[in-house]
């Protein structure tokens, strides 16, 4: 336990950490060292405070992982970012893949908060997102496709790199059947773009999110409105792409244009498409496989970061029905 008591690991060695002012060490250690319970359990690792001093015991590796994970917390404290439970596991899970948890490099400012990455595929699916201009971006829920993409989008956007955002899906699983629906066009999709405007409303304040739909900045649309469209100069993301047909995938990566990104993001083990209808989203990665300029991340049920047993849940479902979803080559992407 953190501060007094035992741990049931062995100590093979010891690590003295000076965390500076102690309003920064008060951060990290959190309520009642609640942050210093968690490290503890999750690295192995026996944890006591003195102040601004911090002891760590355990194995060598255990060590070294437990100081990258403080001191990125200690930097983020130093910001005067506050410190969250999920920022704790952020920290663990990037420590223990030798990143550093808090990469300036890979910041992503909006007008509302800095995003970082939580995990190391996280990590590489913002690379990817500045190195090509298709990526594709494969897993579960909660694994962070969406929100990252539009955190890069609205980052790009802020920088002038990009002049427009285009956000899209499949509306009403991949048929787009929407008749049925009541109301105006506008009414009958926004359900099912939902997702994409609480991502927008996440980084940008209410009032600015209107002001640059109405300029037409950022558009949000049902992917059969990609329909014979060149996009240009802008950042587009294609969610849900499971639940596209191959002839609407080859209809929306050939709407590409000069100075564009189109990210793609779906999981190939929740396809709602009717019995016998191949998926675009497979179709597409089987044919671009190894097609030069194009990145590929692939998450897993470990990059969940939404509740801890949202985790739980994928990873008890991939094992009760394991399905054939598709692996990214070594390293996560290709281009």
């Amino acid at each position: 336990m953190s501060g007094a008591g035992k741990s049931q690991h062995p100590v093979v060695g010891s690590r003295t950490l000076d965390l500076g002012g102690n309003a920064e060490a008060a951060a990290v250690y959190g309520p009642h060292n609640v942050h210093l319970d968690r490290l503890e359990a999750l690295l192995g690792v026996g944890c006591a405070a003195r102040g601004n001093i911090l002891t760590v015991s355990g194995a060598a590796a255990a060590i070294d992982a437990a100081e990258r994970a403080v001191v990125a917390l200690a930097q983020q404290a130093k910001r005067g970012r506050a410190i969250e439970p999920a920022d704790v596991d952020a920290a663990v899970r990037m420590s223990q893949a030798g990143l550093p948890a808090d990469d300036a490099d890979l910041a992503l400012k909006t007008r509302k908060k800095t995003i970082l990455p939580r995990t190391p595929n996280q990590a590489a699916y913002l690379r990817a997102m500045r190195r090509f201009d298709l990526v594709f971006g494969l897993g579960p829920a909660g694994t962070g496709k969406t929100y990252l993409a539009v955190a890069m989008a609205v980052s790009k956007y802020l920088k002038g790199e990009v002049s427009r955002i285009i956000l899209s899906r499949p509306a009403v699983e991949a048929g787009e059947n929407l008749g049925f629906l009541p109301g105006d066009l506008k009414e009958k999709v926004d359900p099912y773009l939902r997702p994409l405007y609480d991502a927008l409303h996440d980084m940008l304040p209410a009032d600015q999110v209107q002001k640059r739909i109405e300029m037409g900045d950022i558009e949000i649309a049902p992917l059969a409105f990609m329909r014979g469209r060149t996009l240009s100069d802008a950042f587009v993301i294609v969610d849900e792409a499971q639940n596209t047909t191959a002839v609407q995938m080859k209809m929306l990566l050939t709407r590409l244009g000069e100075g564009s990104v189109m990210v793609v993001n779906g999981d190939l083990t929740q396809v709602d498409l009717p019995k016998g209808v191949r998926s675009g989203l497979r179709d597409a990665l089987e044919i671009l496989d190894g097609t030069d300029g194009i990145g590929v991340v692939a998450f897993a049920d470990r990059d969940v970061v939404r509740h801890g047993l949202v985790a739980r849940i994928v990873a008890a479902y991939a094992a009760h029905a394991p399905a054939t979803p598709y692996e990214a080559p070594q390293g996560g992407s290709h281009g």
